[in-house]
C-alpha cells in the first residue's frame, strides 16, 4: 500500500480500490466508497515467522457505506485509497 496510515481520519470520505490479480492476465476490481469508522492495525490468527507477537499484522480499514452497511477491507498492496471531495 502506498499511503501514509495517518491519513485515515474518523469521518473522512474516501472510495477505496482493491484489485485481485489472476494468473490469465485477468483482474478482478472492487470499488466500495464510505465514510471512515476506524484504521488500526490488528494481528491474526495466523502464525507468521519473526513477525511482532509472532503474528501477522494487516491493516484495516472500517468504513460505513451511505446505506449503513459496516465494512471492515484489508489493505494490501493493490488497494488504493482516495479521498472523496464534498462529502
Amino acid at each position: 500500500m502506498s499511503h501514509a496510515t495517518d491519513q485515515f481520519k474518523p469521518g473522512m470520505t474516501v472510495e477505496v480500490t482493491q484489485q485481485i490479480p489472476h494468473r490469465d492476465d485477468d483482474v478482478w476490481t472492487t470499488r466500495v466508497r464510505g465514510t471512515i469508522v476506524k484504521y488500526e492495525q490488528a494481528k491474526t490468527g495466523s502464525w507468521y515467522a519473526h513477525a511482532k507477537d509472532d503474528k501477522l499484522w494487516l491493516d484495516r480499514l472500517t468504513l460505513r457505506k451511505p446505506d449503513g452497511e459496516i465494512v471492515v477491507m484489508i489493505l494490501d498492496k493493490y488497494t488504493h485509497v482516495e479521498a472523496v471531495d464534498g462529502e
